[in-house]
């Protein structure tokens, strides 16, 4: 069936990313329901706004950490299915809130879900692409996060023309829309099968070369693909040589902690593009720019829709062409400009009367964000993070680099910004431009190295050695200075 069953595998797993960006991008309208507003006794700008967005995105960090455990354990395939259920229990508390502590409650569960997912699903993905693609087909997580957004504002933007005894339906539905591609994964999961890779782990060989030539096979490869199950199956003994259990290993192994810190980095830099706080209050940005109410869920919704369009474009002609290093650096330095251009709009409106051309160039620079991110740091942070990461921590290191790289740092984000925003106005945005000029470009261009077009088990070797380094004989003491005993000797 070779690439076109690899890219439909793909895209049904990236359900789950559309979860994660329908999660994210629905509380946007919502927040800016007046009906709301006066049910739950706030107001846009409140710590309870931001305690609303926070509480989901601290729910995920804790999803996360716990998808190392369950891919380990369970599989990639039945750890998404086990995110789409959270992902209903979820969705059903959100919809049916009657006070501040169940929609809470009900955030937290969401986020769990999605943190879940949003680390599952990339690793499936990858571990399931062939390497000449793998841009492609991890790239598809962006995209369906973009998507999620796209549905999640336009259902928002439906939904708040309901009014009378029907306002409640502004907000409800919206929240209660979650189940619907939440169900559709659970049920249609499993009908996918396991990552070659992990099969291999668990000794199915038999099944893994099944696998790897249902998802590559073109009539005229067998070679390649025989190559390729060779590869894995050797990364992987080479691997299980030095498996230590626990989550302290993957400091220990040099090379180990070296990827671990790359796929940190990319998530964290990720969050320190603003582009998350855009999405979450970019309602409470257009209002400083004079465009309000049913208008400003308009833009929402249209701003929504090019982050997508531009994705696409980036997956398909793009990034395994140019490769992961270069987007993101000319990406970076992008966004700083418009940012910088972003807050000096915003310094010159006058709320009182804003002049109508300065709010078309204050969106038009958020607009500018969305684009460049989704041709940078959009999809390549999942695309980077999942390749970097070696086979034997691949499950908790993607674990790790998600719960306190992504959705610790956007937790943070998601509370302070509302306050910020009011507080600190258009100087707010230079955190995100000091932060990326001082920090991110430097890190990128002497420490990222370039993947693209590698077999995950050719990235291994160009972070160091087949056997993936080695471990101090006291792992208790685990200091770099004492002596070492490679995978080779362990085995002896």
């Amino acid at each position: 069936m070779g690439k076109v069953f690899n890219i439909c595998l793909a895209a049904f797993a990236a359900t789950g990313s559309f979860l994660f960006g329908y999660d994210s991008g629905v509380m946007t309208d919502v927040i800016a329901s007046d009906d709301f507003l006066s049910f739950f006794n706030t107001s846009t700008g409140s710590p309870i706004i931001g305690a609303i967005n926070s509480t989901f995105s601290g729910g995920a960090v804790f999803g996360s950490l716990m998808g190392g455990l369950t891919m380990d354990r369970f599989g990639r395939r039945k750890t998404i299915m086990i995110g789409a259920m959270i992902a209903l229990v979820g969705s059903i508390l959100q919809a049916a809130a009657r006070n501040l502590p169940m929609i809470l409650v009900g955030r937290i569960i969401a986020g769990w879900a999605v943190g879940l997912l949003s680390m599952s699903v990339p690793v499936y993905q990858s571990e399931c692409a062939h390497p000449r693609i793998r841009g492609l087909i991890v790239g598809l997580s962006q995209q369906m996060i973009g998507v999620g957004f796209i549905v999640s504002t336009w259902v928002g933007y439906g939904s708040s023309y309901a009014s009378g005894g029907l306002s409640q339906f502004q907000w409800r539905f919206p929240l209660a829309f979650q189940a619907a591609p939440a169900l559709l994964l659970v049920c249609g999961i499993m009908f996918f099968p396991e990552s070659p890779r992990h099969l291999m782990e668990k000794d199915n060989e038999e099944e893994a070369m099944r696998v790897l030539r249902k998802l590559h096979y073109d009539g005229t490869n067998d070679e390649w693909i025989r190559q390729e199950f060779h590869e894995i199956k050797t990364t992987i003994a080479a691997e299980k040589a030095i498996t230590v259990p626990g989550w302290r290993i993957m400091f220990t192994v040099p090379q180990w902690r070296t990827r671990l810190m790359h796929g940190v980095a990319v998530q964290v830099f990720t969050q320190f593009t603003g582009i998350n706080v855009i999405g979450y209050y970019q309602t409470q940005m257009y209002e400083a720019l004079g465009v309000t109410g049913n208008r400003a869920l308009l833009v929402a919704g249209i701003y929504n829709c090019l982050g997508p369009l531009a994705n696409l474009i980036f997956i398909i002609f793009i990034i395994d062409r140019v490769g992961r290093r270069r987007p993101l650096l000319w990406g970076t330095v992008a966004i700083v400009i418009a940012l910088i251009c972003e807050s000096a709009i915003n310094s010159r409106i006058d709320k009182s009367n804003p002049d109508h051309a300065l709010s078309i160039g204050g969106v038009f620079f958020l607009f500018c964000v969305t684009v460049i991110f989704s041709w940078s740091w959009g999809p390549i942070s999942w695309v980077y993070m999942s390749e970097v990461m070696p086979m034997q921590i691949r499950a908790r290191g993607n674990a790790f680099a998600t719960g306190l790289g992504n959705w610790l740092v956007s937790t943070f984000w998601s509370q302070l910004s509302p306050m910020a925003l009011k507080k600190l106005e258009w100087k707010f945005y230079f955190l995100f431009v000091a932060w990326d000029v001082l920090v991110t470009i430097p890190v990128v261009f002497f420490f990222f190295k370039e993947t693209k077009q590698l077999s995950l088990e050719e990235i291994d070797l160009l972070f160091g050695e087949r056997s993936l380094g080695t471990l101090p004989k006291d792992l208790n003491k685990g200091t770099l200075d004492q002596p070492e005993v490679t995978a080779e000797e362990k085995v002896a």
